[in-house]
C-alpha cells in the first residue's frame, strides 16, 4: 500500500522505520493470533513476557552489552533520570563531576542541586553559546561519577569520542544518539536514553547500568526511583510502558536486519554529510556549531535574519517538510536526521535550500 509521507525532521518524537510501522499496523488489532492488541494485553502474560525479553536480548546483541550490566525500560523520560542518577549514585558526602554542553546537561546539573547534592561543573561550553564540546578538563579523583550528555538536540553538538575517566564511573545521557552508532558499553557505568529519538515512540527510557552500582541505591529514596528495586523486578515492578517497549523491540530487529549499528552509523554519516556540505557551500546558510563538534543527529543553522527564516520555514512546510523550526530557546532552523530519516529526505531538503537561495539571494 502507498502512503502519503512527508519529510519528517522532528526532533522528537521522531521518525520510525516504515517497515516497523507496517508491522505495528498488522499487530495492532490482533497480536500474532492472540486475539488482542499489545495495547490491551497483560504485562504479566506469556505473550508480553516474550516481547520484553526479546527486546532486551536484541538490544544486548546490537550494543554488545556485557552480562554484568542490567537493562531496564523505565518511565519518566530522560528528565527523571536527571534526578534518579544522583539519588542512587551520589551519596550526600561525595561530589560528582558534570560537563555542561547545553540545555539537557544544564537541567541534569540543576536537578542534582535541587536534591542537595554536589554537582561540580568541571567544563562548560557556555562561553560560546554551547557551540562546541569541551576538550580540556580534569576529572576529580574524589568524584562519584562523571556525567556527560553525548548529543545536544538543541545546540547540535555531539561527543565524537568519549572521555577517558581513569577509573571514575562515566554516566551518559545518550537520549538523542542512542543506537545511531556503535559504542563500547564497557566504558560506561550507566547509560540512559529516552526512546523517542531513534528507537521508538515516547513513553520509555532505556537504562543500562553496571550491576555493582545497584548496591549504591539507598533504601530511603522513592521506590519508583530506586534502580535496585527496578532491576530486581526486571522493568515490571509496576505496569510498564508496554506498547513503547514492543516498538523498541521491533526497531532492534530492524537495526539487526540492516546490518547493525556499524551500518547505521555509515548511513547516518552519509546523510549528515549531504546537509553539512550544503551549509559549507556559501554563507547564505550558516551552521552554528564548530566543525569538530558537529552532531550527526541534529543540525541547526541560521539564515541572514529572522524574517527570512520564517519565510524559509513556511515554504519548507508547504513543500512537505515537517519539524524544521529550531528549538524555541534558540530559534533558527534545525533538521533532525535520526536513524529512520531516509537519505532521500535530506536530499529533498538540500534541493529545497538551493531553490530558496536562488529566489531570495
Amino acid at each position: 500500500m502507498t502512503y502519503k509521507r512527508i519529510h519528517n525532521f522532528n526532533a522528537g518524537p521522531a521518525a520510525l522505520p516504515i517497515e516497523v510501522l507496517e508491522e505495528i499496523k498488522t499487530d495492532l488489532i490482533d497480536y500474532k493470533g492472540n486475539g488482542l492488541s499489545v495495547l490491551e494485553m497483560s504485562h504479566r502474560s506469556k505473550a508480553y513476557d516474550e516481547i520484553i525479553k526479546n527486546a532486551e536480548k536484541d538490544m544486548r546483541e546490537l550494543l554488545g552489552i556485557p552480562d554484568n550490566y542490567t537493562v531496564m525500560f523505565l518511565q519518566g523520560g530522560a528528565t527523571l533520570q536527571f534526578a534518579m542518577v544522583p539519588l542512587n549514585l551520589l551519596p550526600d558526602n561525595k561530589p560528582a563531576d558534570y560537563i555542561n554542553t547545553g540545555t539537557w546537561s544544564t537541567k541534569a546539573i540543576e536537578e542534582a542541586q535541587k536534591l542537595g547534592k554536589t554537582p561540580r561543573v568541571i567544563a562548560s561550553s557556555e562561553d560560546k553559546e554551547f557551540t562546541y564540546i569541551p576538550k580540556n578538563f580534569t576529572i576529580n579523583k574524589d568524584s562519584a561519577y562523571l556525567h556527560i550528555t553525548s548529543n545536544n538536540t538543541i545546540r547540535g553538538t555531539e561527543w565524537q569520542s568519549f572521555p577517558e575517566t581513569n577509573g571514575i564511573d562515566l554516566v551518559c545521557d545518550m537520549s538523542s544518539d542512542f543506537c545511531s552508532r556503535p559504542v563500547d558499553v564497557k566504558k560506561f557505568a550507566l547509560i540512559y536514553a529516552g526512546a523517542q529519538k531513534n528507537v521508538g515512540p515516547a513513553g520509555a527510557t532505556v537504562v543500562i547500568i553496571r550491576n555493582d552500582l545497584l548496591e549504591r541505591s539507598p533504601k530511603n529514596i522513592p521506590t519508583m526511583c530506586n534502580y535496585k528495586i527496578m532491576a530486581k523486578e526486571p522493568s515490571l515492578y509496576n505496569t510498564p510502558p508496554a506498547f513503547t517497549i514492543y516498538v523498541i523491540g521491533l526497531v532492534m530487529k530492524y537495526l539487526k536486519k540492516i546490518g547493525g549499528l556499524e551500518k547505521m552509523y555509515e548511513m547516518n554519516k552519509a546523510k549528515a554529510k549531504i546537509l553539512y556540505d550544503r551549509l559549507d557551500k556559501n554563507d547564505f546558510y550558516r551552521g552554528t556549531v564548530e566543525k569538530d563538534s558537529r552532531s550527526l543527529m541534529n543540525i541547526p543553522f541560521r539564515l541572514k535574519n529572522e524574517q527570512l527564516e520564517e519565510k524559509f520555514l513556511k515554504e519548507a512546510k508547504a513543500a512537505g517538510m515537517e519539524g524544521l523550526k529550531g528549538h524555541r530557546s534558540v530559534g533558527g532552523v534545525r533538521a533532525s536526521l535520526y536513524n529512520a530519516v531516509p537519505k532521500e529526505s535530506v536530499q529533498a531538503l538540500v534541493n529545497f535550500m538551493d531553490e530558496f537561495e536562488k529566489k531570495n539571494s
